[in-house]
């Protein structure tokens, strides 16, 4: 019998936030994200040093489609530092900066849950896609032990790769992938890619994106163990361009599985696959994970970037592989998935799996 949904209860009064790197894209959309969450309050942003003693209107140059909220346009930014009231922070920071720090919010009793790059291999890091590796939250429940815990959000292809391989993985079993990625431009942060480089043209090269990918993957499709993570034992092989888009990477993908499996098979796998989001009904999770489409044509990131607000992965043009077994296209909207989007519902799992309740 399929479990019924469940969901937790809500808290309250809302659970304290702090996003640090508020100002920039990722931190943006963190704020346009939490400012009506029904979980969670924003009470502190921080970014640069000359970002600090101005409000937060006064100190970025919004650019989102949705207007400020008019009662975090009146908070004060602070400088960025290891004096944050809330335990549970949100980083947007830039990579250059963001290692140390979190580190450090970590060892003084906070749930860090990051959105860069810095500690996403470390062992006893989680590298969270909640409804693909949702049991890995127990490497932080042994951290939270000693006090605080860092929970990584993944590159945004890979949640995107991951997402799409974790149903055909469970089912059939992975032995080699190989995916070529046409990144949008608002991965590389803003301002991003000049525009006399990237208007009709595409960037066959995203600095560390590869190697990121091909390693990421086998982590968060990785098996837990007592001693440990055990990394996936898969080959991934992966080539990253930037593209003209604005939001929405999309991925090509062929690989080869285990055990023989039909289109219908794995069809079927990616149209029954949930999480413990989806049990839990969590604020942020999308209905369905993932979405299948037809069509010769689709998915295309201006037409179904937005399916579920964004929060859902998007696949199409199944089809034999004659390299490998089975080739498709995947979309994810990498700054709602692959960043705030995917972070905070990382956050609410935490939350849902009462691991916010916890300390040494």
């Amino acid at each position: 019998m399929t479990p019924q949904p469940q969901s937790p209860t809500r808290p309250s009064p809302k659970i304290p936030v702090a996003i640090l790197g508020a100002t920039g894209s990722v931190g943006q959309r963190f704020v346009s994200l939490l400012a009506d969450h029904p979980w969670f309050e924003i009470t502190a942003l921080m970014a640069s040093e000359r970002s600090a003693g101005r409000t937060y209107a006064e100190a970025t140059r919004w650019l989102q489609a949705s207007p400020l909220p008019p009662a975090v346009a009146a908070m004060p930014v602070a400088a960025a530092g290891p004096d944050v009231e809330p335990r549970l922070v949100f980083s947007a920071l830039d990579a250059s900066v963001a290692g140390p720090l979190e580190s450090d919010l970590a060892r003084r009793g906070h749930l860090v849950v990051t959105n860069t790059r810095n500690h996403r291999l470390d062992a006893d890091v989680a590298l969270l896609v909640p409804e693909v590796n949702a049991h890995h939250l127990e490497l932080t429940r042994r951290r939270l032990c000693d006090g605080g815990a860092i929970v990584a959000n993944p590159n945004c292809s890979t949640i995107g790769l991951v997402m799409a391989l974790a149903p055909l993985a469970q089912a059939f079993g992975i032995d080699q992938v190989n995916v070529v990625t046409l990144q949008a431009i608002s991965g590389a942060g803003y301002p991003g890619v000049a525009s006399l480089e990237i208007m009709d043209n595409v960037i066959p090269f995203i600095s560390g994106e590869e190697e990121k990918m091909e390693s990421e993957s086998r982590k968060v499709l990785g098996s837990l163990g007592d001693d440990g993570l055990i990394f996936a034992d898969l080959t991934v092989s992966a080539q990253c361009n930037r593209v003209s888009v604005v939001d929405g990477h999309l991925e090509c993908v062929s690989v080869s599985l285990r055990r023989p499996a039909s289109a219908a098979d794995i069809r079927a796998a990616w149209d029954d696959f949930r999480g413990e989001p989806q049990h839990f009904e969590l604020p942020s999770a999308p209905r369905r994970p993932i979405h299948y489409v037809d069509g010769d044509t689709w998915p295309q990131p201006r037409l179904h970037r937005d399916t579920e607000r964004g929060m859902a992965v998007v696949v199409g043009r199944l089809r034999p592989c004659p390299i490998l077994d089975h080739k498709f296209v995947l979309l994810v909207h990498n700054t709602l998935r692959g960043a705030a989007g995917g972070a905070i519902l990382c956050a609410e799992l935490a939350v849902a799996k009462g691991l916010l309740g916890e300390s040494g």
